[in-house]
């Protein structure tokens, strides 16, 4: 049986652990710990099975501006299951739940930089068609975004701005 539940202090280095060996080095892992450490994760969930974390989802604000406007959205990332445990649906439920969260939260808009053929069997579509641009190059297939309330985007466009972590890395 899987749980997915908020992330608390003893879930630490597992986290960690979960997101070098899925992503395979160690950028993923510090980007969640300067996040953590700035207060800038609005959730953190860990999918848990026989009392271990098996994966991991993050999610944070960012800030879409555009030529005398901005609002706030949230970015998914990153999203990580081990190994061992993944094509097995820990990711797909990590989403779900990720997701539901951020609407219980009164998020509207969320980003993610992604595998294109993955996350729109969650409802993500290509950003630029909605005039949601990247503040760093990004192939446009794999950057997307999901309204949470439909029409949340109506008349809203402009450029993401990533918390600093993300952009160190691109």
């Amino acid at each position: 049986m899987l749980t997915i539940r908020p992330e608390t202090p003893r879930d630490l280095d597992a986290i960690r652990h979960v997101n070098e060996q899925a992503f395979g080095e160690k950028a993923e892992a510090d980007i969640v710990e300067k996040l953590r450490g700035r207060g800038a994760l609005t959730l953190s969930l860990v999918a848990v099975r026989r009392g271990e974390v098996k994966g991991h989802i993050a999610f944070s604000l960012v800030v879409v501006e555009s030529e005398g406007s901005s609002f706030e959205a949230i970015a998914l990332a990153p999203m990580a299951v081990l190994p061992a445990y993944q094509r097995q649906g820990i990711g797909g439920q990590l989403v779900r739940a990720g997701l539901e969260g951020c609407r219980d939260l009164g998020q509207e808009i969320v980003v993610v930089l992604g595998h294109p053929t993955y996350y729109p069997r969650f409802g993500f579509v290509p950003a630029g068609p909605k005039g949601i641009g990247c503040e760093f190059e990004v192939p446009e297939e794999a950057f997307m975004v999901l309204e949470l309330r439909e029409g949340a985007l109506a008349g809203r466009g402009g450029v993401v701005k990533f918390q600093p972590e993300f952009s160190e890395t691109a």
